[in-house]
């Protein structure tokens, strides 16, 4: 998970919630939506690299739909192609030490797809 600025235009990452199961890892995600006050969820769909949805991209959005149903607020998937890709070559060059490697690619991967966001939204705000 990553959280962005309050003014939106830096994405931080945060944690990865580790799974367990289903209703406890809504609770844990509703629990930081209520404890950093988030306005809006970005969640990363895994689509293949043709574009298509497969079966993992199915269940992040099953997923979604119950979390839909637990709060109000906004939803909105993002494409997460390489981000974790992306993630890691970030890590090599800033030197950053792998302890717990997959946690912080994760939580980086979800930072970029956030930033990812939140630069699409800035450019259209600034567009208009």
């Amino acid at each position: 998970m990553a959280l962005s600025d309050p003014a939106g235009i830096l994405a931080t990452p945060l944690t990865v919630i580790e799974r367990q199961e289903e209703h406890q890892d809504i609770q844990a995600i509703i629990d930081i939506i209520n404890q950093h006050q988030v306005k809006q969820v970005i969640i990363g769909l895994p689509r293949s690299m043709n574009g298509t949805i497969g079966e993992q991209a199915e269940k992040v959005r099953a997923l979604a739909s119950r979390l839909s149903h637990q709060t109000e607020i906004p939803i909105e998937f993002r494409d997460e192609r390489l981000t974790t890709v992306s993630a890691r070559r970030l890590m090599q060059a800033a030197s950053v030490r792998r302890t717990r490697k997959e946690m912080k690619d994760d939580a980086i991967a979800a930072a970029l797809i956030l930033q990812g966001y939140l630069d699409e939204v800035r450019s259209q705000t600034e567009g208009e």
